[in-house]
């Protein structure tokens, strides 16, 4: 029997520790079938791992050298799911592999990428090509020693408005979605979970009964199981994180197409060069093993040289130090597979299911993609079904994101509809508005008819009207939440008024707490 002090506690079918792409795609999922669904988050949605990606939905194609083609299948598959559901926030993107003789042989990559294009779905209009040089951009800007390369396609996505949106889906199908409020304790009681929790900002503790527990903490899948979980009985998990750390820069852009990069590196690995932001281009990514706080993670002396030399083998242009403006850092959690290598550690995601002595299921998510995150969470689900009698199948493929009501082809369409609609916003705040939210915006803006509607303008598009729908609806509650998870604008800090910025979000936050607080527990 659960004692009447339990009893009385607010109990949820699923309770989902962490507020990554993953965290929120199983509570997506979750809430979706009709189940009561908590989701803890410490900090903000997407503040570790989760903003930290390259920004790419794809298959992996060096992946299929490890002949992970399940993988790679999975992951294209993805790929047109996520354009289908998230057109906003994700788009196609055309990418360029030159060719080098001293690294994989063109048969070896016209092999790859002939796979590429079968393995995955059709949505993408062009399949892989030879590319010509001749009068192209993007064969000009290389040394003349790389005569060939080869073109195909994949998808970009805004990885932490990708989080975002999730859990505002999340919350439309009744889940209740918790930022700044840390899990302190899982403890076994019976046949169900009791979970404590303790909100950073206002130092409250709570506590819940959870029949099913997903713990979704990333880099701190296996510290925060052996921390702060309680089985009542004497077992471990039988495998660790393997923490992989994964750096890129932020360099102005040196060209004007919208075309990608892959560049074969001497190590076997491949360095993206991504079109970002429109004036910069991300390049990374680094992979090496990494052992101390996934939180504290920066880029190395050596990653920064590594990637910067990588640029300089191909591209006529040489980066100098102004032309860095940043850079950021992830750290993977890896399934521990017991590779040699942190590159031949496998990204496939692997759920380890342990139980409390009554039987009660809490599920440990090691590894994982940015790409597959929503077959992740039906794979929860599928390991959870026994304990929860679902009764609903899979659907999370067929329903669009927050404001993602159309199709990609739609793209262009949409935004000028949108920008004739509302002709008193600047055509660039409405293109990236429309990149963020989509079709949202005509809720953002509600009875905006003029600009002086917009609230004030604190610099670079940012308007007050912005601002409080990220704290509105969002989960916002800091600068860096404001520029750099729900918007990319920190890369043009310097043209913001961040202290009037600062001032309205805590003007804001004092004269609405409840409201506020009912979005961060």
């Amino acid at each position: 029997m659960i004692s009447s002090a339990v009893a009385t506690t607010p109990s949820y079918d699923v309770v989902v520790i962490g507020g990554g792409i993953n965290g929120c795609a199983v509570a997506r999922d979750a809430a979706g079938r009709g189940l009561s669904v908590l989701l803890l988050e410490k900090g903000d949605l997407a503040a570790a791992t989760s903003s930290a990606s390259s920004k790419l939905i794809h298959g992996g194609i060096r992946y299929l050298e490890h002949y992970e083609f399940k993988l790679v299948r999975e992951s294209l598959r993805e790929r047109d799911v996520i354009l289908r559901i998230a057109p906003h926030v994700s788009h196609p993107m055309r990418f360029v592999f030159p060719h080098n003789p001293r690294m994989r042989p063109k048969w070896m990559i016209r092999l790859g990428l002939f796979l590429y294009d079968h393995l995955g779905g059709r949505l993408f209009p062009h399949s892989s090509k030879i590319a010509d040089f001749a009068d192209s951009e993007a064969g000009r800007l290389l040394q003349s020693r790389f005569d060939t390369a080869f073109e195909y396609s994949d998808c970009w996505t805004d990885d932490a408005r990708l989080v975002v949106l999730t859990a505002r889906d999340a919350r439309a199908h009744g889940a209740n979605i918790l930022t700044r409020t840390a899990c302190t304790s899982i403890k076994a009681r019976n046949d169900v979970w009791v979970v404590e929790s303790e909100n950073i900002r206002s130092g409250e503790y709570a506590r819940y009964i959870a029949r099913t527990v997903v713990n979704a903490t990333g880099p701190w899948v296996s510290d925060f199981y052996l921390d702060h979980v309680d089985t009542g009985e004497d077992d471990k998990p039988d495998s660790a994180t393997r923490k992989v750390k994964g750096s890129h820069l932020i360099a102005r852009k040196w060209f004007q197409h919208d075309n990608a990069y892959i560049l074969q590196n001497d190590d076997q690995r491949i360095v993206f060069v991504l079109p970002f932001e429109t004036d910069f281009v991300l390049i990374g990514t680094t992979d090496v093993d990494y052992h101390d706080d996934p939180s504290t993670a920066t880029i190395s002396d050596a990653e920064r040289v590594y990637l910067i030399d990588c640029v300089h083998r191909y591209f006529t242009h040489r980066l100098s130090d102004d032309d860095i403006v940043g850079s950021f850092s992830g750290v993977r959690p890896l399934y521990d597979d017991g590779a040699t290598s942190a590159q031949q550690a496998t990204r496939d995601y692997v759920l380890k299911r342990t139980t409390s002595c009554q039987g009660a299921g809490l599920i440990n998510i090691f590894g994982g993609k940015l790409t597959t995150h929503r077959k992740l969470a039906e794979a929860v689900m599928n390991e959870l079904a026994a304990d929860l009698e679902l009764k609903k199948d899979s659907w999370t493929a067929d329903v669009s994101l927050p404001g993602g009501d159309f199709s990609f082809k739609q793209r262009e369409s949409r935004l000028m509809e949108l920008a004739n609609q509302f002709d008193f916003v600047p055509l660039e705040v409405m293109t990236r508005w429309f990149r963020s939210y989509g079709t949202d915006i005509v809720a953002m803006l509600g009875k905006a008819r003029q600009s002086g509607d917009l609230g004030e303008h604190f610099g670079c598009g940012l308007y007050a009207v912005e601002v409080r729908w990220m704290m509105d609806h969002e989960w916002a509650l800091e600068i860096e939440d404001v520029l750099w998870r729900r918007s990319k604008l920190g890369l043009r800090k310097n043209e913001i008024n961040v202290d009037a910025l600062q001032r309205f979000i805590e003007m804001r936050i004092t004269a609405s707490p409840t409201r506020h607080e009912s979005l961060t527990g």
